[in-house]
């Protein structure tokens, strides 16, 4: 068998006159921890859809193991993709359904399915079996799907917006506990959030989404040691910065601020003229991707 990894190949998803996705390729690798971040319609979720084989691609491929993922039983058993619950108001469909049932049904589909482990997650989570899925709040059903992807076992894990409606206590228990299952497990995971700064010290590596094109496949702490922020008078910053990599440029009076994203071996240190300071991943971001996150 072909080594674990998870790869697309020039993807492209396209709805009428919109492409979600244009020409994406990306290798997952086993054992590490992928934040995917863009802004809102950058297409991490037709990513993720597409990658556990729940949205077929316009073009391109995706293999796990070698092996294709589309309609093939053995590969979509390592994989999940735990997405936001979709449930009615009335009490029909997956909305009418319990969570003791809800979970019962995720059980069917998941052939490493872990019940000792989603019963310990609806203690900590503090949620009743026996409410209803329409009843519940935006942060408990963010919690059952947290609960069906860390229960599924499965090697290769994706979330989409896991924490979404959560309180800062259970955004730390979410973290805590992906993190044990990540170290006793090796499992992969791959978490889309637009919470950024809180759960950039999870990820291994980070994804960049933007329009549909993936602009940024990098190791997390290489990427934050390679940009600064330099800050000056307009003339100073543009001698210091000139001929690097430079994202955001913003000008107000005679000052000017620039991302800058150094080479191997560049430095850019501060002096009397200019300031020069590290950046977090969503300033990273902001500054690569425009606008507020």
């Amino acid at each position: 068998m072909s080594e674990m990894v998870l790869r697309c190949e020039d993807l492209v998803k396209q709805y009428k006159d919109k492409k979600a996705l244009d020409n994406v390729s990306l290798t997952l690798e086993k054992g590490k921890i992928y934040g995917l971040i863009g802004r809102n319609g950058a297409g991490k979720t037709t990513l993720l859809s597409i990658l556990t084989a729940q949205n077929p691609a316009t073009h391109g491929t995706v293999t796990l193991a070698g092996q294709p993922v589309w309609e093939n039983e053995s590969s979509l058993s390592h994989l999940c993709f735990s997405r936001e619950i979709n449930a009615n108001a009335n009490n029909s469909g997956i909305g009418g359904l319990k969570i003791k049932d809800y979970l019962k049904m995720a059980e069917t589909y998941m052939p490493h399915w872990d019940k000792a482990m989603a019963e310990h997650l609806l203690n900590i989570f503090h949620l009743d079996r026996k409410k209803r899925i329409s009843k519940l709040s935006k942060g408990m059903t963010s919690m059952i799907t947290i609960i069906v992807a860390l229960a599924s076992k499965a090697e290769f894990t994706l979330l989409d917006e896991p924490v979404a409606g959560l309180d800062v206590v259970a955004r730390e228990q979410f973290y805590r506990i992906l993190l044990e299952e990540y170290t006793e497990t090796g499992r992969t995971f791959v978490i889309s959030t637009h919470i950024i700064e809180e759960a950039a010290d999870l990820f291994e590596e980070v994804i960049i989404l933007h329009d549909g094109r993936m602009i940024l496949k990098e190791n997390t702490q290489e990427l934050l040691e390679s940009c600064v922020h330099v800050s000056g008078k307009e003339e100073d910053v543009d001698v210091a910065t000139a001929g690097l990599v430079k994202y955001r440029e913003e000008s107000i009076g005679r000052s000017k601020s620039v991302t800058v994203r150094l080479g191997p071996g560049q430095r850019l240190e501060s002096t009397e003229h200019v300031t020069v300071q590290p950046m977090n991943l969503q300033k990273i971001f902001v500054a690569m991707c425009g606008g507020e996150v």
